[in-house]
């Protein structure tokens, strides 16, 4: 389940790269690369895969992604199917060492350093300062000579200086990749994305990854850090507080519509993922708590 190498383009005259993307749907791609990202979704909804992490993100997101930490976005099914929809990000990518070898070692920069390894498991803003991050993000859309750098080097401190931030990925996340899988993820992650609402048999979703359903469930574990069923557990749960927060349907409904077949299930699985009960977690974003 090895995710693509992918190499980042950085015009020859800059140390770092900063770009303003409009597309149709985001970067349904299992990929990583060298460079730190940081990423601010202006515009597109859908769900995220950052190491073993998933969670829907939306409009307003601001996430900071490690050096070669697999991540995917998936746009909800909508942004393929209507052209009135766009998605839209600004993205910047940077080498951990483009300032030199030594300048995160300096006493200065601890928490700037302290960050940078943080950002290994994926990091989301939250807070006040991720309203501050989208207005330096647009500043250095436009920035040139070497306020660039002094600008990125504001944009970390601030989010070094916050206690905003919420880490996604496990720590002992798997590291493991196999140059000659390169798409079994990505099939296994559309295929579950788009059938996640009925019931995936381990025969089906094997033969998805062209394996026994032995060799994939161990291939799978090995990989992720988790079972697949538990994935597609997390898959749905993440649906049901999509469809929470929206308010359009009934906590039932939400239920069914997420691919439970029982009610009492659906409530044990949501608070065991999420901490919370559907309707605890429905009336906190309600309360904005």
């Amino acid at each position: 389940m090895k995710p693509q190498l992918l190499k980042v383009p950085v015009a020859t005259e800059c140390s770092f790269s900063v770009r303003q993307d409009v597309v149709q749907y985001f970067y349904n791609k299992w990929h990583y690369h060298p460079e730190i990202e940081l990423v601010y979704i202006e515009e597109g909804r859908g769900t995220q895969f950052i190491g073993n992490s998933i969670q829907n993100f939306e409009a307003g997101d601001i996430l900071v992604i490690g050096s070669n930490l697999p991540h995917y976005w998936r746009c909800n099914q909508e942004y393929f199917e209507r052209d009135d929809l766009v998605a839209k990000a600004t993205v910047v990518h940077f080498q951990e060492c483009f300032w030199g070898s030594t300048f995160l070692k300096l006493p200065e920069n601890r928490r700037i350093y302290h960050l940078i390894e943080q950002s290994k498991r994926g990091i989301r803003l939250n807070g006040r300062v991720k309203e501050k991050i989208k207005y330096l993000l647009k500043q250095l859309l436009v920035e040139t000579g070497s306020s660039r750098i002094i600008l990125l080097l504001q944009i970390l401190t601030d989010i070094a200086h916050s206690e905003d931030l919420e880490y996604l990925s496990n720590v002992d996340y798997p590291r493991y990749f196999d140059e000659t899988d390169t798409e079994r993820i990505n099939k296994i992650y559309t295929y579950s994305l788009a059938n996640f609402q009925r019931k995936v048999t381990l025969e089906e979703i094997a033969a998805v990854a062209h394996m026994s359903p032995n060799s994939f469930c161990r291939y799978f574990k090995s990989r992720t850090g988790k079972a697949y069923f538990q994935f597609l557990l997390e898959l749905r749960v993440n649906n049901a507080c999509k469809l929470l927060v929206e308010e359009k349907l009934s906590i039932a409904q939400v239920c069914f519509e997420s691919g439970f077949n029982q009610f009492s299930g659906f409530n044990r699985y949501f608070k065991q993922i999420t901490g919370k009960s559907p309707t605890q977690y429905q009336r906190s974003f309600v309360k904005g708590v």
